[in-house]
This record gives structure tokens, sequence and C-alpha cells, in this order.
């Protein structure tokens, strides 16, 4: 453990320079000197994987010893697994009752409070637009106190940025909040429900995907003679096998393949499905039923990445998988450009072609999708006589590819 280095002596000798001059003690403490001569004490730490700072005060008025015991403080807090600038942000929205019923106090008990449902990705995604986009226009205001004006003002800044998506999720964001003041009793009604058609609407875009059955015929042969990474062609194929999202494709792991038997069968764990955090610790996993043509390309896989865990494995090492843009790029090298097909525009071609062309039950296909749905058929998705139709679908599918590959 480093030792505190500094004395009230060196930090009063200290020079201003043309740029700010960090100057370190011990255990992340340090004294930030500006240009101007002004003096900030600060604490550099890791919390949740990421780096953090703490602002503790400024010198001579925060003096050595008690900048180290506002650092030892928080180191305290570190240990026991809570987050300094997170405790300092509850303490002070304890401190006022006013502060305790604003929109920005409330919006992140609401958040706490969904911190066992929703994934982490989208819980930090959720309080980070409203901490960018709402915060410094309506955090300080008492909940009760904000009308549908206030709120539409502030969400016109957003929409004049021409995020017509984000401007929408974030209305429903605070739609959340306020529904929940008024469950906790800090609001009487929600101005979110007053804005319904005030705001433009979203232009939906599908991702870009093949789906005429002579074009995918002619993608097929295209993938085929790829030139490029056995792997990456490897990849290409599977996407259009077994239409899963690009994600779960690339970090596609040897462990979860069972390729002998009569039902081969590649499962994805819970964990790493587009679901809530409940339903990512809890859920079962999705399982995909892989056609013979899949088997084969695993196998002329296998001496290429089976000595690793992913069967698309970095070609920059480190025991990662195959970067998300690889499958892209491989497309723009075949000569499809983003508006043409993409990654993700392989589920699109499958369930388009299939519903069009093959007659497959779509339900059956958004089973296989991952799609989520509500009601006695979600919950039937990865009962086994279902999978009977899956199985059947997928060998239908590979099939069907071939032929289009055939015809010239």
């Amino acid at each position: 453990m480093a030792s505190d280095t500094l004395t009230d002596l060196q930090i009063r000798k200290i020079l201003p320079g043309v740029k700010p001059v960090r100057i370190y003690d011990g255990r992340g403490l340090y004294l930030e000197i500006s240009p101007r001569g002004g003096k900030w004490w600060r604490l550099k730490y890791r919390f949740g994987g990421k780096e953090k700072l703490l602002s503790l005060g400024t010198y001579p008025d925060t003096s050595l010893k008690k900048a180290r015991e506002k650092r030892d403080e928080a180191r305290t807090l570190l240990a026991s697994g809570v987050d300094p600038s997170a405790a300092r942000k509850a303490e002070r929205a304890s401190n006022s009752g006013a502060v305790a019923n604003s929109f920005e106090a409330i919006a992140r008990e609401f958040q706490q409070t969904r911190q066992g449902d929703w994934s982490e990705p989208h819980s930090r995604r959720w309080l980070e637009r409203l901490a960018k986009d709402v915060f410094p226009y309506l955090g300080a205001c008492a909940l009760s106190d904000i009308t549908a004006p206030m709120l539409l003002d502030a969400l016109r800044r957003v929409e004049a940025r021409g995020v017509r998506e984000t401007v929408h999720s974030i209305l429903q964001a605070c739609g959340q909040v306020f529904r929940y003041g008024i469950a906790t009793g800090r609001a009487e009604r929600n101005p979110a429900g007053d804005l319904r058609g005030a705001l433009r609407p979203v232009l939906v875009k599908n991702m870009a995907a093949v789906t005429e059955p002579a074009a995918v015929g002619e993608l097929m042969r295209a993938i085929d003679d790829y030139q490029g990474n056995p792997l990456t062609r490897g990849a290409l194929k599977l996407s259009a096998l077994l239409f899963q999202r690009p994600g779960n494709v690339r970090a596609m792991q040897w462990s979860a393949l069972e390729l002998d038997g009569e039902t081969p069968t590649w499962t994805i764990p819970a964990a790493e499905m587009k679901r809530s955090r409940y339903e990512k610790q809890n859920g079962r996993p999705h399982l995909v039923p892989l056609p013979g043509q899949a088997v084969a390309i695993l196998a002329e896989l296998r001496p290429l990445s089976g000595h690793g865990k992913f069967v698309f494995p970095s070609i920059l090492g480190g025991g990662r998988p195959m970067s998300e843009n690889t499958v892209n790029t491989a497309l723009r090298r075949l000569g499809y450009d983003k508006d043409t097909a993409t990654a993700h525009g392989f589920r699109a071609m499958a369930r388009t072609i299939m519903v069009e062309q093959l007659n497959v039950n779509p339900e059956v296909i958004e089973a296989q999708l991952a799609h989520g749905k509500s009601g006695p058929l979600g919950a039937a998705y990865d009962r086994a006589e279902f999978m009977i139709q899956r199985r059947a679908m997928m060998r239908q599918w590979a099939d069907y590819l071939d032929v289009l590959r055939a015809r010239c």
C-alpha cells in the first residue's frame, strides 16, 4: 500500500503552471493546482470496474490532514461495497425535504427500486439519459411543481438534436418517475401523459435485410466465395442458417454446443440473452436446434478454434470473441452496403421468407428468434414439445437456403 508523501510545506511551495498540475499523496488522493493557483483535493478510485473522481474540498480550507481523513472515510465505504459519490448524493438528498422530493432524487430512488428487474446496461442508460437531458432543467424542481409545459420545454431541447427515438424514450422514463412519485405520495398527477402527440413521431427504420429469394441465393453464393478469414466466412454462414442475434453468434462457445446424437443443439445461457435482469438470472436458456448444415460448418471450424473457448475468437487474442463489426465489415467486402444487408438483417431475412415462401407458423419463428411474448405461448417457447416444431423449421430453412444457393 502506498504511504502518504505530501507535507504542508511542499504544498505551500508548489507554484501553478501553464496547465493543471497534479501532486499525488497516497491511496488515490492528490492535489490539483489550476493555472490560476486554485488547489483542489481529489480522490481517484475505482467502483464497478470504472475509474471515478471524488472532490474532497479546496486547500487550505481543507487541510492535508482533513483531506486524508475524508479519503479514509471514502475508502471505508468502498471496502463495504458502497460508491462514495453515490453515498454523498444520497446524503445531500436526505438533508433537505425539498431536495428529497425533487425530480432528480425521486428518479434516482426509482432507478434503485428497479435494480433487481432491469439489466445493468439498461439501468445505466436510463439514468444517463435523464442526467444529460432532464436533470439540468428539472432535476431540482419538486415533482409536484412540474407541469406539462415545463416538461415539454426540456424535451424540445432533445428533439431539436434530431434524435426522435431518444426523446420518446426520455418521455417514457419521465412518465415512470411521475407514476412512482404518485404511488409514494409525492405527486398527484403525471404531466408526461399530457404530452401525447406533442412530440414528433418516431421514424421506424427496419434493419437492412435481403428478403427476395433470388437475392438471398446470390448472397449465399457470395458468402461461399468469401476470400477472407475462414472463421469470418463461418460466422456469415451460421448467421444466415441460425438467424440469432449477432452478439450471440460472435460469442458462441464450444462448450455450449451439443453436436453429437440425433438432436444437435446450441444452448445460449439466459444471462447472455436480451432480457430483463430477473429473466437473465432466473430464466431458462435459449435453445437453438442445429440443422445438419450447421453441424457440418462447425466441424470445419473446430480445427481452427476448437482449442479455445470461442468458436469465433478475436484475431487480436486476449480471450475475447470476434469483434461486433466483423460480420458487417465482411458484408461490405462482398459488396453489400449498410442499406442492403447487415448482420442483424439475417433475422429479418429468415422471418420474412419463412412466412412468405415456406408458410411456417410465425409464432414458431418468433420463438426461435427469442422474441419475448406474454401469455401462455410465451411460457411454451422452451417446452420440449415446441422444440419439435422448431427443429423441423430449422431443417426446412437450411434446406431452402441450399435450394436458393443452387439456383443461378
